[in-house]
């Protein structure tokens, strides 16, 4: 009986152990500071605990001993091969974080020793984008409008005084229509004719005076 005992506290103390193997355990927990494929930073979480429990991941950047910022918190759930969170993180060499985990009531502590960069900044491996070549200058389009071309210089005999001919005044409306119909060019005639003809009778009365007065005296 008493070896029986022996035997059955032994198996129960081996399951034991082997239960609180199998239990959710900060050490289960690793973090690193890595570079992806493009060169950029990141942080990532690895749980290896492979009972499955699921627990949430905080990570924080440190400064002087003391939380700076949140750098980002999420679940992850672990397995016997390792289930991992990555965190975008654009860490400088050297960066100083705390790793909190909480797993239910049985995990609620730092990863020990906390998180340090890398002494060297990720390269970025992304191909720089060519600059754009500046589009030239519109030419501007030329006016509508014709352009004026300059007044020609007067020639001289543009500037010779007309003939004096030319800047007389025309004449007057009534000596134009005489002069359609001839009258303006027998004037003269007409006068010299009514001149000899007032001569002629001046003659004729002093004549006739004349000899009427001779008869009177014989």
């Amino acid at each position: 009986m008493r070896i029986l005992g022996v035997a059955s506290a032994t198996a129960a103390l081996a399951i034991g152990l082997a239960g609180n193997a199998a239990a959710c355990n900060i050490r289960d927990f690793t973090a690193k500071a890595v570079c992806d494929d493009n060169g950029k930073g990141v942080i990532t979480v690895t749980d290896i605990d492979a009972s499955g429990v699921e627990a949430t991941v905080s990570v924080y950047l440190e400064s002087n001993g003391s939380d700076a910022k949140l750098v980002g918190e999420k679940q992850v759930k672990g397995t016997r091969e390792g289930a991992t969170v990555s965190f975008s993180e654009d860490w400088t060499p050297n960066a100083q974080y705390r790793v909190h985990v909480k797993a239910g009531k049985i995990v609620d502590e730092d990863i020990e020793g906390g998180l340090t960069a890398p002494s060297e900044a990720c390269k970025s491996t992304e191909t720089p984008k060519p600059s754009e070549t500046p589009k030239p200058s519109e030419t501007p389009k030329p006016s509508d409008k014709p352009t004026e071309k300059p007044s020609a210089t007067p020639s001289e005999s543009d500037t010779t005084t007309a003939p004096a001919g030319d800047n007389a005044p025309s004449p007057a409306a009534g000596d134009s229509n005489l002069a359609e119909t001839g009258a303006n060019s027998n004037t003269g005639m007409i006068a010299g004719v009514a001149g000899a003809l007032v001569v002629a009778g001046g003659g004729a009365v002093f004549f006739g005076m004349r000899r009427r007065g001779a008869s009177k005296a014989s």
